[in-house]
């Protein structure tokens, strides 16, 4: 609500500023073309996430050095730390990479949007970049036009450019405009009280405008008009850092509490950064004027030296915030808890954050079916069985298991399904639909998100199974008759036997020894099923069993199979070779 009324009362503000002082429309004209060729430019690279991206991130995040690197290198190279935060958060979220991992490249991404300011005041105001970026928008625009995927990427890449340059290229004409009506120096407050005041101005401005690279891009054009003082610049710079946590707190409304912690390091470390840089402005513009004559920068030069200072008191914040990155991590796993009674039919891996690129997207349906098959439908086949999961896990035969195991556990599946399988699985399909509709996927993941989905209609299947299979194991407790008891015995022992491979399979990861068992009694379900139980015939000959028994052994006696069966391809879906597929982008 407030976030409207604020936003309303901008729109209101700037039309009549616009009503009242026509000359400002050029400068407000220049800002919306920039940050529209900001936007061209984060579509057109995110066509390029989705692979190598995606898989240089994954990898290069186990070593702080290496994500703080990789997060500068990218952000430099793709102008947005508000890019390379989301695709951050949202690979957190669906738990690709690590907190700490997260939190150095966006650590890394402060230090690469620094090259946003050196390309505007090295290059953006030094020549006639309208001449360039007519070209670009040009070619980017065809570009934009063509069916292939990476052409299109590839043009919105270009067109950006073309808009963020003209962009500059109308904010520069504009104040010089301007200028000639109102001198905004009037306006400039010397000493510390300015310092505050105009990193005030520069929290408020980038918060509207959610992008720093902006901001520093509409600061480095006035300071060129002579708009501004130097002073007064810098403050604004040191505003536009802090403001900019804004673009990683609304990223993590709709993440998980891993991409909440991110946020809270993002804010954590910029507020920090901006602190450390007022506390020091004057030192630190003392050290700007000596290295910027070691470089040979003009000292009259301030857009370059803004830029130099830029860097500077971002480096500086890392350098300030490595040692106690640890510490920092710990502080946010305290603040941020995840819920202990967290129950299973509420998503664990899933929310709005993973749908951002295909990869996570993947990686959290994949997480969520895996989670919700080895807790909720392994708890409700073992139980369903008058069984527990212990004994399953453990080294007792299953003979012995079911030996002992002959108290009704009082198990109600159909309770159990609506308690704690329906809902998870209506958010898995719901999630899995939403990416095949709405991202841009190669046919490999489309197949694993297809895949994703059969396994978890396979599950509730087995549920229904499990259903059928509760009432007459419970019915052959009761009934005096150790013919139908010694029937279904053994398909509780068979069930044991699967279910004991499969955890061994999970927990083993995927090993080809317990790969091949899956495969061999997969095999010998799909051939019981087909063929008849001579065990239950011999029974009904001898009159050992009544017609209404001999009719519940059969029919459970293809349930148990076609169970086993589909117990075993949703465990060979989710933990077998499918998991490939996320390391494919072919």
């Amino acid at each position: 609500m407030i976030r409207r009324v604020f936003f309303l009362a901008f729109l209101i503000a700037l039309a009549a500023v616009l009503f009242f002082n026509p000359n400002f429309k050029t400068i407000a004209a220049g800002v919306a073309i920039l940050l529209f060729g900001m936007i061209m430019l984060e579509e057109g690279f995110r066509v390029f996430t989705k692979g190598p991206l995606k898989n240089i991130l994954k990898k290069a995040t186990d070593k702080l050095y290496k994500s703080i690197g990789l997060g500068a290198l990218v952000t430099a190279f793709i102008q947005s730390s508000s890019l390379v935060t989301v695709i951050t958060i949202s690979f957190i979220s669906a738990g690709l990479i690590s907190l700490a991992g997260g939190i150095g490249l966006v650590f890394g991404a402060n230090i690469g949007t620094t090259a946003t300011a050196w390309l505007v005041a090295g290059f953006g105001l030094k020549i006639k970049i309208s001449a360039l970026a007519m070209p670009m928008l040009v070619f980017g625009i065809i570009f934009s036009f063509q069916k292939k995927v990476s052409l299109k990427g590839i043009g919105n890449v270009l067109a950006g450019l073309g808009f963020f340059f003209l962009g500059i290229h109308y904010m520069k004409e504009g104040f010089d405009v301007f200028k000639e009506y109102i001198d905004l120096t009037q306006y400039a407050i010397p000493g510390f009280l300015g310092v505050i005041i105009y990193t005030g101005l520069g929290i408020v401005i980038t918060t509207i405008l959610q992008s720093s690279s902006a901001t520093l891009a509409l600061i480095l054009t006035a300071l060129a008009a002579g708009q501004i003082e130097y002073e007064n610049a810098l403050a604004l710079a040191i505003g536009a850092n802090i403001g900019t946590t804004i673009t990683a707190i609304l990223g993590s409304i709709g993440s998980n509490i891993a991409g909440k912690r991110l946020a809270g390091a993002h804010l954590v470390f910029n507020v920090i950064t901006g602190i450390v840089a007022l506390a020091f402005i004057y030192p630190l513009s003392n050290l700007v004027n000596y290295l910027a004559n070691a470089f040979g920068i003009s000292a009259t030069d301030f857009t370059l030296k803004l830029a130099l200072f830029h860097t500077i008191f971002n480096i500086i914040g890392v350098l300030i915030m490595i040692p106690f990155i640890k510490k920092l991590e710990s502080v946010l796993l305290r603040f941020f808890k995840e819920k202990v009674d967290k129950d299973i039919d509420e998503p664990k891996y899933l929310n709005e954050a993973v749908l951002e690129f295909p990869g996570s997207a993947i990686s959290a349906l994949i997480n969520e079916s895996k989670y919700l098959y080895k807790n909720a439908i392994f708890e409700i086949v073992a139980h369903g069985l008058n069984i527990h999961r212990e004994d399953i896990k453990s080294d007792i035969k299953a003979k012995k298991i079911v030996k002992k195991s002959t108290k009704d556990m009082h198990i109600d599946v159909e309770n159990l399904y609506y308690k704690k399988v329906k809902t998870i699985y209506g958010e898995i399909i719901r999630y899995a639909a939403t990416a095949q509709k709405n991202l841009e996927l190669t046919e490999n993941q489309n197949n694993a998100i297809t895949d994703i989905r059969i396994a978890n209609r396979k599950m509730v299947e087995i549920i229904k199974d499990v259903r059928e299979l509760n009432k007459n194991v419970i019915l052959s407790l009761d009934l005096d008759n150790k013919y139908l008891l010694k029937e279904y015995d053994t398909f509780r022992k068979k069930i044991i036997k699967v279910l004991r491979v499969i955890y061994l399979f999970r927990k083993a990861d995927n090993s080809a020894e317990y790969a091949e068992k899956l495969t061999e009694l997969k095999r010998d379900a799909k051939a019981h099923i087909r063929q008849g139980n001579k065990s239950i015939d011999k029974l009904i000959r001898k009159d050992l069993i009544t017609v209404e028994m001999a009719s519940s052994l059969f029919n459970d006696y293809t349930n148990v199979n076609d169970m086993i069966k589909k117990l075993i391809e949703v465990a060979e879906l989710l933990y077998g070779e499918t998991d490939t597929l996320l390391e494919n982008d072919k």
